[in-house]
This record gives C-alpha cells, sequence and structure tokens, in this order.
C-alpha cells in the first residue's frame, strides 16, 4: 500500500493565487505543499497588468515587483472598433510584469519554506475529514485544509461536479510578447469586432499583447495572422502596432474555453482563490490584484483559527462581499462594450464627461488593500 505525504495545508495550483496564499500562509509556521503541474519558469496567458491596489500587500510579504523590473503605469487608453479614442488617468494606477518572471519570483522566495510537486493531479478523495490528493508517480497527499488554486478550467472541475463545467465558453485567449515603441505608462484597451485587445509594457521594455475574441467570429480565419489582419486591422491602432510590432515568441499562446460563468468560492469543503473562485472579465484590468486578494482573505481566516465549516462559511462570505459587485459590473461592462453602438456611444459620452471613465474604474476595483 503506498504511504501518504501529510500536511497541514495542501494548495492546487501555483499561479499568483497559489503562490500569493503560500507565502502568507508561510509565516504562520505549518507544513505547506503546493502542487502544480509545470516548472517555472513559464509565459502564460494573461493581460500581465496589475492594480495597484494589492502593492502594500505584496510589500508585507516581503516582495517588490520594482525590484525584478515591474514598470510603473498611470495612464488608461480605450479605442473602439471604428478608432474613436478616449485617454484618463487611472486612480490608482497599476504596473506592468510577466507572469514568467513574477511567478518565477514568487517561486524563489517560497521554495526554502514550503514543498512543491510537479505533475498532474489525478483524483481528489474525501475520508472523515481530510483529503487524499492522488497524484502522478503514484504519490499520495493527505491534508484536512485543501485549497484550490488550479486556475480558469481543470478536469479538476469535472471531478467536483462544478456547473460552470458543462456549460460551453466560446472565448478565446491570445498572447504575444512584442518589440514595439508603446509608452511605458500606460495601458491600451483596443476593440474589435467580437473582443479587445490589451496592450501595455512589462519588464526589459517588453510590450505585451493580450486579446479575448469570441471563437465564434475567429474561426471564420483559420488562423491568428489572418484574423488578425482581416479583424483587429480594422482598428486604426491596431493595425499600426501588428504591422509595426516585432514578436519576441515564436508563435502566440492561446488559450480556449476560458468562462465567465459564476462559479462558488468553496466547493465540497475546499475553498477556491483566484480564477478557480471566479474570473472577471480582463477588460476589467484587474484579474491578477484579485486573485492575490483572494488569497489574502483566506490564508487571514486561517490565522484566525478558524476551521472546517467556520472557515468555509467565512470565506464565502467574505469573498463575495469583495467581489460580488465588481463581477457583476465586469459582467455589465463587457456586454456594454462589446455591442459596437453601446460601445461608440460610450466613448462619447466619456469624452464629454471625464470623471465618467475613472468612476467605471473604481466599480471594477477594490479599495488599497491594507496589509
Amino acid at each position: 500500500m503506498l504511504s501518504s505525504r501529510h500536511y497541514d495545508i495542501v494548495i492546487i495550483g501555483g499561479g499568483l493565487a497559489g503562490l500569493t496564499c503560500a507565502l502568507n500562509l508561510s509565516k504562520g509556521g505549518k507544513r505547506i505543499a503546493l502542487l502544480e503541474k509545470y516548472p517555472y519558469p513559464r509565459h502564460k496567458v494573461c493581460g500581465e497588468y496589475v492594480s495597484n491596489e494589492i502593492l502594500p500587500y505584496l510589500r508585507s510579504l516581503g516582495t517588490d515587483p520594482f525590484a525584478i523590473g515591474a514598470v510603473p503605469i498611470d495612464q488608461f487608453r480605450m479605442t473602439s472598433p471604428g478608432s474613436q479614442a478616449i485617454q484618463t488617468r487611472l486612480p490608482l494606477g497599476g504596473f506592468g510584469i510577466s507572469r514568467f518572471r513574477l511567478d518565477n519570483y514568487l517561486y524563489e522566495l517560497l521554495q526554502s519554506r514550503i514543498d512543491f510537486f510537479f505533475g498532474t493531479i489525478n483524483s481528489i478523495e474525501k475520508e472523515d475529514t481530510r483529503y487524499l490528493i492522488r497524484s502522478s508517480g503514484g504519490l499520495i497527499w493527505e491534508t484536512e485544509l485543501l485549497i484550490g488554486a488550479y486556475g480558469k478550467r481543470s478536469n479538476l472541475d469535472k471531478e467536483l461536479k462544478r456547473n460552470f463545467i458543462g456549460q460551453h465558453s466560446p472565448w478565446l485567449g491570445v498572447k504575444g510578447h512584442y518589440l514595439f515603441d508603446h509608452p511605458s505608462n500606460r495601458v491600451d484597451l483596443h476593440h474589435f469586432k467580437g473582443g479587445y485587445c490589451g496592450i501595455s509594457k512589462v519588464e526589459e521594455g517588453i510590450v505585451n499583447a493580450c486579446y479575448l475574441v469570441n471563437y465564434s467570429v475567429f474561426k471564420a480565419f483559420g488562423s491568428t495572422d489572418h484574423f488578425q489582419n482581416e479583424i483587429m486591422g480594422q482598428n486604426e491602432e491596431l493595425k499600426r502596432f501588428l504591422d509595426e510590432a516585432k514578436p519576441v515568441f515564436d508563435k502566440p499562446m492561446t488559450i480556449a474555453q476560458i468562462s465567465f460563468q459564476a462559479k462558488e468560492p468553496v466547493v465540497k469543503g475546499i475553498p477556491m482563490i483566484g480564477d478557480s473562485a471566479g474570473l472577471i472579465h480582463p477588460l476589467c484590468g484587474n484579474g491578477m490584484a484579485m486573485a492575490i486578494h483572494s488569497s489574502k482573505i483566506l490564508a487571514d481566516l486561517v490565522h484566525e483559527g478558524l476551521a472546517g465549516t467556520d472557515l468555509h462559511r467565512a470565506y464565502g462570505v467574505s469573498w463575495k462581499r469583495a467581489f460580488g459587485n465588481r463581477l457583476r459590473a465586469g459582467r455589465y461592462l463587457q456586454r456594454l462594450l462589446l455591442n459596437p453602438q453601446t460601445n461608440q456611444l460610450a466613448i462619447k459620452l466619456a469624452r464629454k464627461i471625464p470623471g465618467l471613465v475613472p468612476a467605471v474604474v473604481r466599480k471594477t476595483h477594490g479599495e488599497v488593500i491594507v496589509a
């Protein structure tokens, strides 16, 4: 019979939520294992813009994104499919940093504090108050506190029979890194038929371009190059970028079936953090900050000594209080901006009412998190 490895806490998933949760919880003297499918460093399909709302919290954990090359951002520019534009100052601002660098930085800080395992999780079983997590290589991990931080979509969602996993999602995400003369302090959001593209700088002068598109629009073109030329190129500012930017990657990264369906923050006694608990639309530019914030909410409750149903109840309430309204605002905003007519109207209104865009940004962002 295979022996199991017992830990006080097991975290499945080593993205921003899982890593920052582990960094926080490691201060409590508990034995922690983090199970992640792929080794670091690696690139991920991500907008790579982080709201400053979580900067004081990151610093309280002993981290400093600017020490590893993060780029400060305080300006926002948005264009319609017809190339109408609005530009404004961001209320809180943020910074640009690649997931390749940020995730690896957090991983290196954690290596001496927790145990990492890289491989596939095959199953999760619950026996009384403990979880048994079976992974590749025949390993078994045992814990009474299991945390889900495995991202937008996973085979584990099927095993846990989560409602959203059976619903088809038409969204496709595409990301690349480029060499391009883009203002270092500005994040752009350019709309086109069926989607939108975020552009901003990360470390070392690299520009990240990440777009979300409805697959029903994309599939008619057969390739990203053809789609970008024929559809995205109708936006004049995107056309300039596509014509002049020099790719750093051999080919763009893609991820399909991105789901914005409502999720539950606790599933079968497992607290979910980051995208596993809920995903805000990328046009809101706040997904990375929300992932980190959710990990703080859970870690703080664990430090308070909550466990079992008390922890689950408190986390569920706190998570919905922190993010419920923002997720709803994000859904409404996406419907508004993906409609060419209302998108154009929104930009016209924003030109006439200078405070409109900052007010909308505040609806999808939180206050600065006090450590």
